[in-house]
C-alpha cells in the first residue's frame, strides 16, 4: 500500500525513506535506480520477501541528511522473517579549512597577503557575514589595472577590474537583505573570455569580455582582504576564502593583525537550529557545539535517544537530593524552585512539571514512572491490565487520586509509543505519540502544589511507607520492556546512570541497566493486513522449510512436502501447455484449401506447384544429376 515499514532517521531527527546507491525522496535502493533488482516489481531486493537472504547495500551520499542516528526495521514479528542492518562510518571529504574564518571588529582593519597571481584567469570564492550594509571584501592593485569585491549596499555585492581597457562591473542584487548576520557564498570568476558573479544560489550575472583589446590582469601592490587605500572596510566575518584554488589562512594572520581576530563568533546564530530536544547551542573558536547536559539526549546534535531495557524486577531510583546536597544545588541542579533558599529540602514544592519518555512492552499491569514525594502528593504513568495508559496525580484536597486514562488504544503491543505530560497549576496538557495534545483540568478542590517530591522511580516503586492500592497492585512482578530519553523537567534519570554526569551520584539501580533506544520513534503505521501479507499464516503453528527438524537420515519432512507440492504443480503446468499446443495446432489446421503445400514459402505459384509435384521433382533431381556428371 506504498507505506514503509523500514526507515532511517538523519540529521533534524527527520525520517527518511531511500537507501544506500539511490537519493533523496526516491523511496528506492540501489537496485531499483539501476533497474536489476531480485524481483522486477519492487525497488528492493528485500522486498522480495524471499525465503533466501537478498541483500540490498550502498552509499548514503546527500550530506544534508547524514549522519544516520537510528534505524527502524518493522515488518518482523512474525514467523520465518529475519532482518541484519549494518551501518558503516561516516566519512568525511573536503575542504579542512571551511572554517578557516577572520573576524574584522574595527572599519579599517585588514589582512594582506602576497600579490594575487590571476593574470589570465581568476577565481575567487568565500562565504561573509555581517550586519553592515556596505564594505570592501578584497582588493589588489597595479599601475592601473586592479580587481576588486565588495558589498555595496545591503542587497548589492559587486566584483569589478580593470586589465586595461577601462573598468568592468558586475552587480547581482538580492531580493533579501545581505547584512542579516548569516552567511552567505560569494563565487568570482575572470578569464579571457568572460567574467561572472554570483551570491548564493541567485541567478549568474556574466559580462563577456570584449573581443580585442587587453586581456593580462597586471597586478603589483599586495593583496588586501578588508579595507584598503582610505576605502571604508569590511566588518563582519569572511571565511574559508579560496583564490585560484588556494585557501588563504586567515586565522593564522589574524594573530598577529590588531583589529582583527582569528575564528568567528556568532556561529550559533546560523547553525544553533541543529542542537534539537533543549540542547544548547555553543560558540567555538571556529565552529560550534551542542551542549546535551540539560537533555535526554545524546550525541552531537542532541538527538541520539539514552534508553535501557528493564528486566521483570529491574527498578531505577533518582533522589531529588542526597546526602551533603546543599538546598542551594538542589534548586539549581532539578529545578524544584524555591523563593527562600535557606527553607529545608522537605520543603520544596513544584508548580509545573513537564514529563516526557518513550517506552515499549508486551507487559501489562506495570508501573512506568513513579514521582514520590515526603507528603502524601505523587505522580505516577501506569500501564492497565486492559493495556490501557493511565495518568494518576495526587496533590491533596480530593478523596481520590486524579485519574487519566486513554482508553483508545492497547499501549502494551511492543510498539515504541512517546508520552508527553505538562501540568502548569491546575491545566495538564496530555500528548500521545504523534496525536494532537489533549487538555485536562483537576478537579476545582485539588492542590495545584506537588509539596516536597523526594524521588523518581522508573520500573518499580520501592518506596516506604503507604503506596497507593492500584500502584502496589501494579509494582508486581514490575515493568519488562524498554525505556528511553526520560526527562522530568531538567532532569534526565536514565542518561545520568548511564552517562557520568554531576547527577549520577542521584541514581540508585537495582539489576543490571541494558542500554537501548527501544526503537524511539513511535510507530505509527498501521499492522501490515493478512490479505496483503505475503507471509500471513492461518496456523499459527505452522513451520518454514528452514525452520523444521532434521529426521531420519536427515532428510526435512516440511522440505519433502513442499517438494511434492511443487512437482504436482509443475506436473499440472506442463499437462496444461501440452494440452493448449495441442488445441491450437488443431485449430489452425481446420482451415483446408487446395493450394498445394508449400505455397506460403515459395517464392510463386510454379514454383509451389514444382516442389508439390513429384513428376517435376525427379525430373529436377535427373537433370541435377546430369549436370554434375
Amino acid at each position: 500500500e506504498g507505506n514503509p515499514y523500514t526507515w532511517w532517521v538523519g540529521k533534524a531527527n527527520e525520517k527518511h525513506y531511500y537507501w544506500g546507491g539511490s537519493g533523496p525522496g526516491i523511496q528506492k535502493c540501489a537496485c531499483g535506480i539501476e533497474r536489476n533488482c531480485t524481483d522486477p516489481k519492487y525497488y528492493c531486493n528485500c522486498d522480495a520477501d524471499y525465503k533466501q537472504w537478498r541483500k540490498d547495500s550502498g552509499m548514503l551520499s546527500y550530506k544534508e541528511h547524514l549522519p544516520v542516528s537510528q534505524v527502524v526495521v518493522g515488518d518482523l514479528d512474525r514467523p520465518g522473517s529475519e532482518a541484519k542492518v549494518s551501518v558503516g562510518p561516516v566519512r568525511c571529504q573536503g575542504d579542512r579549512n571551511y572554517w578557516n574564518a577572520a573576524s574584522f571588529v574595527t572599519s579599517s582593519s585588514y589582512l594582506h597577503f602576497s600579490t594575487f597571481q590571476g593574470e589570465t584567469s581568476a577565481d575567487i570564492s568565500f562565504y561573509f557575514k555581517t550586519s553592515a550594509s556596505d564594505g570592501v571584501f578584497l582588493e589588489n592593485l597595479g599601475n592601473t589595472d586592479f580587481i576588486k569585491l565588495e558589498l555595496k549596499s545591503a542587497t548589492e555585492v559587486s566584483f569589478s577590474f580593470d586589465v586595461g581597457n577601462g573598468p568592468v562591473e558586475i552587480v547581482v542584487r538580492s531580493p533579501n537583505p545581505l547584512n542579516d548576520d548569516q552567511w552567505h557564498r560569494v563565487n568570482a570568476e575572470r578569464n579571457v573570455k568572460q567574467a561572472s558573479l554570483q551570491v548564493d544560489q541567485l541567478p549568474l550575472e556574466v559580462r563577456k569580455a570584449p573581443t580585442e583589446g587587453h586581456t593580462r590582469l597586471e597586478l603589483y601592490s599586495q593583496l588586501y582582504v578588508g579595507a584598503a587605500g582610505g576605502q571604508r572596510g569590511f566588518l563582519g566575518c569572511i571565511r574559508s576564502l579560496r583564490m585560484n584554488g588556494v585557501t588563504l589562512d586567515l586565522e593564522e594572520r589574524a594573530k598577529v593583525t590588531p583589529g582583527v581576530k582569528p575564528g568567528c563568533s556568532g556561529h550559533c546564530t546560523s547553525y544553533g537550529m541543529y542542537c534539537a530536544n533543549g540542547g544548547k547551542c555553543v560558540e567555538k573558536y571556529n565552529g560550534y557545539s551542542c551542549d546535551c547536559s540539560k537533555t535526554a539526549y545524546d550525541g552531537p546534535f542532541c538527538i541520539k535517544d539514552v534508553g535501557a531495557f528493564f528486566e521483570e524486577g529491574m527498578w531505577l531510583r533518582y533522589n531529588f537530593h542526597s546526602p551533603g546536597t546543599s538546598v542551594k544545588d538542589l534548586v539549581s541542579r532539578t529545578l524544584l524552585s524555591s523563593a527562600d533558599p535557606e527553607i529545608t529540602a522537605p520543603d520544596l514544592s513544584l508548580n509545573k512539571e513537564e514529563l516526557s519518555f518513550s517506552f515499549s512492552t508486551t507487559k501489562s499491569p506495570c508501573v512506568l514512572l513513579y514521582v514520590s514525594s515526603y507528603t502524601p502528593d505523587f505522580m505516577a504513568v501506569l500501564v492497565n491490565p486492559t493495556g490501557n495508559l493511565q495518568i494518576r496525580y495526587n496533590l491533596g484536597g480530593t478523596k481520590e487520586p486524579y485519574n487519566i486514562d486513554i482508553d483508545h488504544r492497547n499501549m502494551a503491543n511492543g510498539q515504541p509509543h512517546t508520552v508527553n505530560v505538562t501540568r502548569n497549576g491546575r491545566d495538564i496538557v496530555l500528548q500521545l505519540d504523534h496525536y494532537p495534545p489533549t487538555s485536562y483540568s483537576l478537579p476545582a478542590t485539588s492542590d495545584i502544589q506537588f509539596n516536597s517530591p523526594k524521588a523518581l522511580f522508573l520500573g518499580k516503586v520501592i518506596e516506604i511507607g503507604k503506596i497507593d492500592q492500584d500502584i502496589y497492585k501494579y509494582n508486581t512482578p514490575g515493568f519488562t520492556g524498554c525505556l528511553s530519553r526520560v526527562q522530568f523537567n531538567q532532569i534526565a534519570p536514565l542518561k545520568a546512570a548511564l552517562r557520568p554526569t554531576n547527577a549520577s551520584s542521584h541514581v540508585h539501580i537495582q539489576g543490571e541497566l541494558v542500554e537501548s533506544n527501544c526503537g524511539a520513534s513511535p510507530l505509527t503505521i498501521p499492522p501490515m493486513s493478512a490479505a496483503t501479507d505475503p507471509w500471513h499464516l492461518d496456523s499459527a503453528s505452522a513451520d518454514f522449510p528452514y525452520n523444521g527438524q532434521a529426521i531420519g537420515d536427515g532428510v526435512n519432512r516440511n522440505s519433502a512436502i513442499i517438494g511434492g507440492v511443487i512437482a504436482v504443480v509443475i506436473f499440472t503446468i506442463l499437462c496444461t501447455l501440452v494440452f493448449l499446443i495441442r488445441y491450437m495446432f488443431r485449430h489452425k489446421g481446420t482451415y483446408h484449401t487446395k493450394e498445394a503445400k508449400g505455397a506460403e514459402s515459395a517464392e510463386s505459384a510454379d514454383a509451389a506447384i514444382m516442389n508439390n509435384d513429384p513428376n517435376f521433382t525427379e525430373t529436377i533431381d535427373e537433370s541435377k544429376k546430369e549436370w554434375l556428371i
